[in-house]
């Protein structure tokens, strides 16, 4: 085997969704002579798996990073980008910066600490994977739906496993009800219906991140666009349609139609995080209903001049819609005195603003290319 054979790949920086708006961000880190890099797996105790033009390295945070990192969050997640330098005598880097993050799909962490957890940053598109057996749960489907449109990502979801669904055309329907506005495409990684289309979101340089519950079918996807086995696969359990957990780790790969796809660890549950706006933006229908409604603390319920009552009465809105967001905005509300301080929740416009300006076709917090 030749040399050339046992090099390597290398990448360019625009293959790894480098663009001019990151050369802009960068140039202070390149005239401290450190070089870009992309975070595509994330390891134990902050060690990072990153792709520079030479190559696929380990990635290490410097003791300064450390000690201004004050959280989690502040901490490189899969999909995002660095400032590093080659460390001396080690084909390892130092990571001595993060790059501001376009967009970030995030949940509060697992256990009983109030914590933001990065699943993926900087993703142009989040497609929420579910699958059309017993895994499907349009409830949590929603819930993922807030999450998306916090992220600043633009949202699709994949109803997966339509091999095993008869009347998978009337589900697409229930969803696209439930869910307005968001592109609904029904895949089989058996009969392989919906890749196509799939394929088609898959330009060069996007990238794209798989979310969903175990079992939904994420690695199979991801294998089926990479048309390779780069991720472990397993059964699911017939009485509940759950996965065994195979993606243990989040982790970014190039695929052949040059976009780069993040699968993610399957979650059981997905506890929403300072997910405000996110919240206004999936229920953005409910919202600019009730703004027609004549008093701003109407509840919906038997006040006079309420106008969503009258919409799901008249079938302009369904009312799985207004019982899932009064479920969401508690939540949400019951958890802003522990992540948030006073002053930080009174500077933000109320959603009666925030839901005008969508109406009236303000643009997204969020600017993709």
């Amino acid at each position: 085997m030749s040399d050339a054979e046992d090099a390597p790949p290398t990448f360019s920086l625009a293959e790894l969704g480098w663009d001019d708006r990151w050369a802009a961000l960068f140039a202070p880190h390149a005239a401290a002579g450190l070089q870009p890099a992309r975070v595509v797996c994330e390891l134990r105790r902050h060690y990072y798996a990153v792709l520079t033009p030479d190559g696929e390295k380990l990635g290490e945070c410097t003791g300064k990073f450390h000690h201004q990192a004050k959280v989690g969050a502040h901490y490189p997640a899969v999909g995002d980008w660095v400032a590093v330098r080659p460390m001396a005598g080690s084909d390892r880097m130092e990571i001595h910066a993060l790059l501001p993050r376009r967009s970030k799909f995030a949940r509060r962490a697992a256990g009983e600490e109030e914590a933001q957890q990065i699943v993926s940053a900087n993703i142009d598109t989040v497609f929420l994977v579910t699958g059309l057996d017993l895994n499907y749960n349009p409830k949590r489907l929603q819930r993922f739906l807030v999450a998306a449109r916090d992220s600043g990502a633009e949202p699709v979801i994949l109803l997966n496993k339509s091999d095993l669904c008869e009347d998978h055309a009337e589900v697409k329907k229930e969803v696209e009800t439930l869910l307005p506005g968001v592109p609904v495409i029904v895949t089989s990684t058996v009969s392989r219906r919906g890749l196509k289309a799939l394929r088609e979101l898959c330009t060069p340089g996007r990238t794209l991140a798989l979310v969903g519950s175990s079992g939904a079918g994420k690695s199979t996807i991801i294998n089926l666009l990479a048309r390779d086995e780069l991720l472990p696969t397993g059964e699911v359990r017939e009485k509940d349609s759950k996965g065994r957990h195979t993606t243990t780790r989040r982790e970014l790969i190039l695929s052949p139609t040059g976009a780069l796809v993040i699968d993610t660890p399957g979650m059981r549950e997905l506890q929403l995080w300072d997910a405000d706006e996110g919240l206004e933006e999936a229920f953005s229908d409910l919202l600019a209903i009730a703004c027609r409604c004549k008093f701003t603390s109407c509840r919906h319920l038997d006040e006079p001049g309420c106008a969503v009552l009258p919409a799901i009465a008249a079938g302009e809105l369904a009312p799985e819609r207004l019982e899932q967001y009064r479920k969401l905005k508690a939540e949400q509300d019951a958890a802003k005195p522990r992540q948030k301080k006073p002053s930080a929740m009174a500077s933000k416009p109320g959603w009666r603003q925030r839901a005008a300006e969508r109406a009236a076709g303000r643009p997204k917090k969020f600017d993709h290319d």
